[in-house]
């Protein structure tokens, strides 16, 4: 298992541990996406179809539909093994839970000043196919959706080569509150989403993660439509003492790395020897997984640290998309955390938890976007607006500053829409 080794000083010179999302280095697949965008927008279904024979492998027969039929969700649920359905209906309840909680209300302020909060009308969200299905993603995007209070929630995923979406995809938009499924992968995906064609329609908010062509071009629609954000490699970060247990570290790590051979784990210890105990388990535990090249090919690090107050510092600056600490005082280290996605305390607390079952969305900043950026949650799909109601009294206290602001930008007309009130 290929992991390099750092201390301090080597970390902080390593370009490793300034990451962040670059997207210039995609040049030739960004013109592809801007084309792909351009394509739909003015063709809509048209383009689609191209496009999905191209890179999907199928597209819909002359009176067949992207529309994956209602009938077809529910069937899937019924086909699902019961223990696969029980699993679904789980952590559906717990996401489910989890985002009520960050329901805002209406607030108060200033006299005659309101804050209201309104969900947008459509939502649109995507989970990506390839390598793996991914059902956690329809839960962990489409129900934030529908707690907010969104209306219609549509999902777009890739087909098969026969068309078919996998059951265990459809299950899971049946149990997240899914309207809707298109079967349409990629960019096309996304900008049938922000555009709109005559089969699927324009979404206020497109969420959901994807490889290089999707965020490419949910950059390229932005401003057409909100997002969720602009997602880099997944990764994670362990912060850990020599009381750790060198197989958990391991595996926390090697569970990251599989997603992809872009993805991100670091390690960093004050120990030593913990250091070299976890690159041996790392080498043994990798030799029996299923996805081993993958890991090997992706991106892996141990930094040696004087102390975890200093690895807490080094996780601040990389600010990961998870960060699990695992140590004897890990409670108190947690509330020294500023930038993290999502934080994980203690040896039991495996990322792994949080991807499926634990209630917090799993869609997160990557690529030190934890600095600004927060996890997919209802907050997505909502907007928030101010009402004014003012009086004549709340005029004439406010007038004389307002006037001298006025003034101030040479904006006489603005002026003069306060004085008329008060003549």
């Amino acid at each position: 298992m290929p992991t390099r080794r750092f201390d301090v000083g080597s970390w902080l010179d390593s370009p490793a541990s300034r990451r962040r999302l670059d997207l210039t280095e995609f040049a030739e697949q960004r013109a592809a996406v801007q084309e792909i965008c351009a394509r739909v927008a003015a063709d809509g279904d048209a383009a689609l179809r191209e496009y999905g024979s191209r890179f999907d492998g199928w597209s819909p027969a002359s009176g067949e539909s992207f529309l994956v039929p209602a009938d077809d969700m529910t069937a899937a649920v019924r086909r699902l093994p019961a223990a696969d359905k029980a699993a679904l209906e789980f952590a559906a309840d717990r996401i489910r839970q989890f985002h009520k909680v960050q329901l805002a209300r209406a607030a108060d302020g200033l006299p005659g000043l309101k804050l209201l909060t309104r969900p947008v009308r459509r939502a649109g969200v995507y989970a990506p196919g390839g390598r793996a299905a991914y059902p956690s993603t329809v839960l962990m995007t489409a129900i934030p959706a529908r707690v907010a209070g969104v209306r219609e929630v549509i999902l777009a995923t890739p087909p098969r080569p026969d068309g078919s979406v996998p059951a265990a995809i459809l299950a899971a938009a049946q149990i997240a509150g899914v309207d809707q499924v298109y079967r349409v992968g990629g960019a096309q995906a996304v900008a049938a989403m922000a555009y709109g064609t005559a089969s699927i329609p324009r979404v206020d908010v497109v969420a959901g993660p994807g490889n290089i062509y999707v965020t490419l071009a949910k950059r390229e629609v932005f401003g057409s439509v909100g997002l969720d954000g602009i997602a880099g490699p997944t990764e994670v970060m362990v912060v850990a003492d020599d009381g750790a247990r060198a197989d958990f570290v391991a595996a926390d790590l090697a569970a990251q790395l599989e997603h992809d051979p872009l993805a991100w784990a670091v390690l960093v210890t004050d120990s030593a020897r913990l250091a070299d105990r976890v690159e041996e388990e790392l080498e043994s535990l990798v030799r029996g997984l299923e996805r081993a090249e993958i890991i090997r090919a992706a991106n892996c690090c141990i930094v040696v640290a004087d102390d975890l107050t200093q690895a807490i510092q080094i996780a601040n600056d990389f600010a990961p998309e998870h960060l699990l600490i695992v140590a004897e005082d890990a409670a108190r280290l947690a509330t020294q955390v500023e930038n993290a996605g999502a934080v994980f305390v203690g040896p039991y607390t495996t990322v792994p938890l949080g991807d499926y079952t634990a209630g917090p969305n799993h869609t997160l900043p990557t690529s030190g976007a934890a600095r600004f950026a927060s996890p997919l949650g209802v907050h997505s799909f909502m907007k928030r607006m101010s009402v004014l109601s003012l009086n004549r009294g709340d005029l004439e206290m406010l007038r004389d500053a307002t006037l001298r602001l006025a003034a101030m930008e040479g904006l006489s007309a603005h002026a003069h829409a306060v004085e008329v009130r008060l003549e």
